[in-house]
Parts: structure tokens; sequence; C-alpha cells
């Protein structure tokens, strides 16, 4: 049996939900080995209402870690996650590029959840100019698609829509703006754009505090489903049903935070 092989290339999160360990767990249940560049580690205050602590990785920590899995090993697809640098944006591109790289799937992490600043002033423009035209499908949520559209604050479908063709326009073949518990509707509605139509995804809008780590699960769901070999529809369908089910099944940490839950779909639901 040959197994399928994803990287990502993005953070650790010390509280399991997101970050390399949201992906890791994604790509496992979605029957893809799963390899990991990390880029940063993020650490949360007990002490300080969970305060974030974001500690960026050496850049030629990060550049050997991509060589051990890009040219030592191989890898049938990509996603970026946490990047906090210019520099570390621009090796993630560096490495894309260098290695022909298919399958890539961007996730332009702007801000930990639960804080409201960009990691640094530059990082929008960097993944706007740097990464996001390499990207086989970026996967911006709100905050991060008006960041990246230029438009700022989104809070309508017509709004996703409009920021999904300018970031078309930056280079992506696919753009999948994600509504997420900040958009005021009904459903849990999602936006895709090809560059010729737009497909909106609806799913059950699920009344839950406990979704840390969604938008990881999410695109890494998208990256096992490429590296299996779907197309990108396809991919988007499969990781919305995945999703889903995690955030239907999500649960408490703590006080603060809740991871979703990546063995829903396996557990408790069918396919």
């Amino acid at each position: 049996m040959t197994m399928k092989k994803a990287l990502t290339f993005a953070g650790s999160d010390s509280s399991g939900g997101a970050g390399i360990q949201a992906d890791l767990k994604t790509f496992q249940e979605r029957g893809v080995y799963g390899m990991t560049a990390l880029t940063v580690i993020v650490a949360m205050d007990p002490a300080n209402e969970w305060h974030h602590q974001v500690f960026p990785v050496e850049l030629d920590t990060i550049k050997a870690q991509a060589a051990t899995i890009v040219e030592g090993i191989g890898v049938d697809a990509m996603k970026t996650g946490m990047l906090p640098t210019v520099d570390i944006i621009k090796l993630a591109a560096e490495t894309i590029k260098k290695n022909n790289l298919q399958n890539v799937v961007v996730d332009p992490v702007m801000v930990c959840k639960g804080a409201d600043e960009v990691l640094y002033p530059d990082l929008a423009d960097a993944l706007r100019e740097i990464l996001t035209p390499l990207a086989t499908v970026v996967t911006p949520n709100l905050f991060e698609a008006g960041q990246l559209s230029g438009i700022g604050t989104i809070t309508t479908v017509d709004q996703m829509k409009e920021a999904a063709v300018k970031i078309y326009d930056l280079g992506a073949k696919f753009v999948l703006v994600k509504g997420g518990g900040k958009l005021q509707h009904e459903k849990a509605v999602d936006v895709l754009y090809d560059g010729t139509e737009f497909q909106i995804l609806e799913g059950e809008r699920i009344d839950t505090s406990y979704t840390h780590g969604a938008g990881c699960t999410y695109s890494a769901a998208i990256t096992a489903e490429l590296a299996k070999g779907a197309s990108v529809k396809e991919a988007i369908y499969t990781a919305k049903q995945f999703i889903t089910a995690a955030i239907r099944h999500s649960f408490p940490l703590n006080e603060y935070v809740g991871p979703t839950n990546h063995a829903a779909l396996r557990l408790y639901e069918s396919e």
C-alpha cells in the first residue's frame, strides 16, 4: 500500500487544538501521512487569561526541516499555517517554487484565535504579495479575507464574493472565503470562487464557542483530499463535511478554550 504524504508548514499550538497538532490529527483521520516543518511555537499563559505567547523558530531550522521533507521524502500536497515573519513567508514561497510543489493550500493565518491584532504589521502584505499567488487554494476567514483583499470588515455574503474576486486576482487558483460564526447568516456559509463562478457552501450553523483550530482543521482536510487525488471542489466538499462534524462534537479544555473534535466524523457520524 502506498500512503499519500502531506506537509504542514505551520506553527505548534501547545494546547493541541490548532496548528500542526490539528493538521496531523486531520491528516491521520483522512488517511494521509503527515509531516511538519515547524515555524513557530505558541504557548498560552494560564495566569494571564490564556494570553498567547508567540516564539518564532530560527530560519535555518525551518529550512532544514523543509529540506528533510520535500527533498528527502517528497509530498503529494502541502499546506501553510502560521508564518510569523516575512522571512518565514519568503522561505515557504521559496520552498514551493524551488521544488515545483503542487496542491498547495494557503491558510493565511494572521492572528491567534482570541487575539485581534495581526501578528506583525507587514504580515498581511507578505501573505498577499508573496504567498497567495502560489496557492492552489487559499482559505481566508472573514478577517483574513478583509486584509488580503483590502476591503476591510466583511459582514455579508456579497462582501465575501467581492473579497474572493480580489484575492483570486492576486494569483490563487481557487479562493475559499470562510464565513464561520461571525457572518450574520442562519447557515454556516463559505464562498468558493474559481475565477469564473461562485459556489455557496452551506452547512449547519452550530451554536458553540468551542471552535479552536477550526480553520487549521478545515484547510488540513482540504490538503489531505488533494493529496489523495481529489479535485479542489471535491476536496472542499469533503472537508466541509469533516469540519462540520468536528465542530458539532467539539468540547471544552478549560474555561478559555475548546477545540474541534478531529475524530468526530469517524466516531459519531457516517460519511
